[in-house]
């Protein structure tokens, strides 16, 4: 992408991601120059505070930094996703959508004044060391990061590839701070892994929606049904934090009838307003059609969802496209609710501001902000209940209401949500003791489909063999798919620890910086 502000006159960059999201190159005017005429008294208000600042600050103040500080200030207090993106943020943003990037593998955030772990990246030295979604930092190396901006924090972090960090954590649950230390690499993060499972069922997991996610997913598709198609479908958008909105739309449209409505967005500007569908036009923005070589089993193939708190923006919009459309069954927890829709907007060469301008809403017109996306079978995480509480979008300060249900409705969900279960008890996405993969094969197998026992209940059975004998089938079990002949054996799909929602993108509103 150009950093030159003439190529960006007139060019918005659309994001739907929970940090920053997702990136969607639209026709828009600056908006910077619609609207109401401009306020003179305000201005003329904020100069005089401006001058004061100069001429009387205890300490010489330069003039970018109090524009800068007065910009970021003006867009944090909007929403949680607006946000002034200086130039390092910027170019993260630029890049980190590329699926490359060095570092951590961490996503970070700010939570009263700490830095806080908001998602490790899958197959990374922080995934690998045992970082986990919530996890406080409170110390760099040898440095608290007590009263540290998060910009401070992304620079310490930040170093050669190869070079050794420590960070020092608080972590819920336990007494004593946790020490990790890890080795700074260039992170390539792997958008779409795949195997095969048992009894031909095909398992296609989609860790962020990068620009060529589209591509991956259909060299996957073909890889899954080179010998034998398989007979039912496990799609898995857990802990996606969103990506790309024309990727988004390019994975559902690979499991939809063609021209069927994906998502649509409305806001007060006339640009803001529209229906994305499943066509070349919205996800293959002029290049050639990467979804013609889809296989004719993928639009018919029976098919499970799994989502959780971790599911959001851009993978809510696949979640709710086959939800709606029918095309899948939604099984897991409820989603994150990131319904927004933000425009990025260049100001300068190498800065920009990222602005909520519209919501986004599913084919049958529901929004989904400060709300989720309902599955239409909860799982919990375990068996023995969900491994986190993660604050979702109607947790956030400032946060947009949404239109159609109060946000009421969202937290008394989350009460009924099950119990916590023993949290260092984490598992690997597609393993064995996948409690929410092994429910979703019960189902396409036409097998009962159990929810998790809590804690309490299974202390109460006396002992783990009999916990696991009193999971009760809540859901009327699938049609069995029919059968399929051998296929080879599953690849390893590499570890990760459960964790809290995350984009990879820029930050949104403070939200999160990735290392």
């Amino acid at each position: 992408m150009s950093t030159s502000t003439n190529k960006f006159r007139g060019l918005g960059l659309v994001s739907v991601g929970i940090v920053a999201g997702v990136l969607l190159s639209l026709g828009i005017t600056a908006i910077a120059q619609r609207g109401t005429p401009l306020p003179l008294d305000e201005l003329r208000q904020f100069s005089n505070v401006f001058s004061a600042i100069k001429n009387n600050y205890v300490e010489t103040v330069g003039d970018k930094k109090l524009i800068d500080g007065a910009i970021a200030g003006m867009l944090s207090d909007l929403d949680p996703h607006s946000a002034y993106l200086d130039a390092d943020a910027f170019k993260e943003m630029q890049t980190a959508t590329q699926g490359e990037f060095g570092g951590l593998g961490i996503e970070v955030g700010t939570e009263d004044g700490v830095v806080k772990v908001i998602s490790p990246i899958e197959d990374t030295p922080a995934a690998r060391a045992g970082v986990r979604a919530g996890d406080l930092i409170i110390k760099i190396d040898d440095t608290s990061t007590k009263g540290m901006t998060l910009s401070e924090a992304v620079k310490l972090m930040r170093g050669p590839v190869k070079t050794p960090i420590t960070l020092t954590i608080s972590r819920q649950g336990q007494t004593q701070p946790v020490v990790i230390k890890l080795v700074r690499d260039t992170i390539k993060v792997r958008s779409v892994r795949s195997k095969m499972l048992e009894n031909g069922i095909g398992y296609v997991r989609i860790a962020q929606f990068q620009e060529k996610t589209g591509t991956d997913l259909v060299r996957h598709l073909k890889e899954l049904g080179a010998k034998t198609p398989p007979r039912a479908l496990i799609l898995d958008l857990r802990n996606d934090p969103g990506g790309l909105l024309n990727s988004a739309i390019g994975v559902s449209a690979a499991f939809l009838k063609p021209d069927a409505l994906v998502v649509s967005t409305d806001g007060r500007a006339p640009d803001s307003k529209h229906k994305y569908l499943a066509n070349p036009i919205d996800y293959a923005r002029g290049e050639s059609d990467y979804l013609s070589g889809v296989p004719d089993w993928v639009k018919t193939v029976p098919m499970v969802v799994l989502v959780n708190v971790g599911s959001a923006s851009a993978s809510e919009i696949v979640a709710g496209a086959l939800q709606d459309h029918k095309r899948a069954i939604i099984m897991g927890n409820r989603t994150f609710g990131k319904g927004s829709v933000q425009v990025i907007l260049p100001i300068s060469e190498n800065t920009a501001i990222k602005l909520t301008t519209s919501r986004y809403f599913t084919p049958s017109g529901r929004s989904i902000q400060a709300k989720g996306i309902e599955p239409d079978t909860v799982v919990a995480d375990t068996a023995e209940g969900d491994l986190f509480r993660v604050p979702r979008e109607a947790d956030l300060q400032r946060h947009l209401e949404n239109n159609e249900a109060k946000t009421e409705g969202a937290a008394k969900a989350a009460a009924d949500e099950p119990e916590l279960a023993d949290t260092s008890k984490v598992f690997t996405f597609g393993s064995p003791e996948d409690f929410q993969l092994q429910q979703a094969i019960n189902f396409l197998d036409g097998k009962p489909v159990s929810k998790a026992v809590p804690r309490t209940a299974r202390a109460n059975t006396g002992t783990e063999a009999s916990a696991k004998t009193d999971l009760k089938a809540d859901v009327a079990p699938a049609k069995p798919a029919k059968s399929a002949k051998p296929v080879a054996a599953p690849t390893a799909v590499p570890p990760v620890a459960p964790a809290a929602p995350a984009t990879p993108a820029a930050p949104a509103g403070g939200d999160a910086v990735k290392k």
